[in-house]
C-alpha cells in the first residue's frame, strides 16, 4: 500500500474516478485501513463528508506530484499548495498516547474535517520528507497513477502496468 496521499491521488485512473459519487468515495474511504479510530467509527454513517473538498485536495496533490515527478500538468503548484494548507487547517490535531504503545490523532474538528486534515498533513510529509525523492509517475502507457519507489528496479505502479509495458515493448520490437 502506498502512503495515504498517494492512494488518494490514485483514485483517478484512465477513464475512472473513484470519488465520482458519494457511494464510490465512501467505498474507497472504507477500504483504507490507516484511519484513526475516530474516523473509522464515523465512516459507517458519515454525515459531513466533504466530497467536493476531498476531490479538490486529490486534484491539488496530483498537481504537486506532477511537479515533483516532471509529469505534464495543467495546474498551478502554488494554488495546489494553498488547497493543501487550507485542508491542514480544517481540524487542528494533537497526539494522544494509547497505552501500551499506540499513537492516536485527536482533533476538536468533526470527523469529515479530520479526514481531510489527516490526508493534507500526510501530503505535507510526503512532499517535504524523505519520500519526496522516491515519488514516481508510473511509466506504463496511458497510466496516470503515482507510487513511492521502494525497489531500485520498480518503474510501474503495479504488476499489471509492468505487464502492459512489457507487452507494448514486445509488440513494438516485433511488429515494426
Amino acid at each position: 500500500m502506498e502512503p495515504l496521499p498517494v492512494e488518494l491521488m490514485n483514485t483517478v485512473r484512465a477513464g475512472h474516478d473513484a470519488l465520482a459519487t458519494r457511494e464510490e468515495a465512501l467505498a474507497w474511504l472504507r477500504g483504507v485501513d490507516a484511519w484513526p479510530e475516530v474516523v473509522r467509527e464515523w465512516l459507517p454513517t458519515p454525515r459531513g463528508l466533504r466530497l467536493d473538498e476531498l476531490r479538490e485536495l486529490r486534484d491539488a496533490l496530483r498537481v504537486l506530484a506532477a511537479d515533483v515527478t516532471g509529469r505534464a500538468s495543467e495546474g498551478d503548484p502554488d494554488a495546489a499548495a494553498d488547497v493543501v494548507n487550507r485542508c491542514c487547517a480544517l481540524a487542528p490535531q494533537w497526539s494522544s498516547l494509547r497505552w501500551p504503545a499506540a499513537r492516536e490523532p485527536r482533533s476538536a474538528g468533526r470527523p469529515g474535517e479530520l479526514l481531510l486534515s489527516l490526508l493534507a498533513e500526510g501530503a505535507v510529509e510526503l512532499f517535504t520528507g524523505e519520500q519526496r525523492s522516491a515519488l514516481r509517475a508510473c511509466l506504463a502507457p496511458n497510466c496516470v497513477r503515482y507510487f513511492v519507489k521502494q525497489h531500485p528496479r520498480r518503474e510501474w505502479c503495479c504488476a499489471g502496468c509492468g505487464n502492459r509495458a512489457r507487452v507494448a515493448r514486445h509488440y513494438e520490437r516485433h511488429h515494426h
